[in-house]
């Protein structure tokens, strides 16, 4: 099951950022943590990867749905 999310545009005079955000259930099962740095790599036009820099020390727990 995929979390439609739409990408956001923020403007300013001299700049501009776009954000995505994450679902909280993908957050969540991927045990993020605040503050935590992750690396956005173009794989092609419609493929996005995101890595993570470090694994988490444990593995998050799974819930079932």
């Amino acid at each position: 099951m995929g979390y439609p999310t739409k990408v956001q545009l923020i403007q300013r005079k001299e700049s501009r950022q776009w954000y995505i955000n994450f679902p909280a259930p993908i957050a969540e099962a991927m045990g993020f943590v605040k503050g935590e740095t992750v690396e956005w790599v173009i794989q092609d036009a419609r493929h996005l990867l995101l890595n993570r820099l470090e694994t988490p020390a444990s593995e998050p727990s799974k819930k079932k749905r």
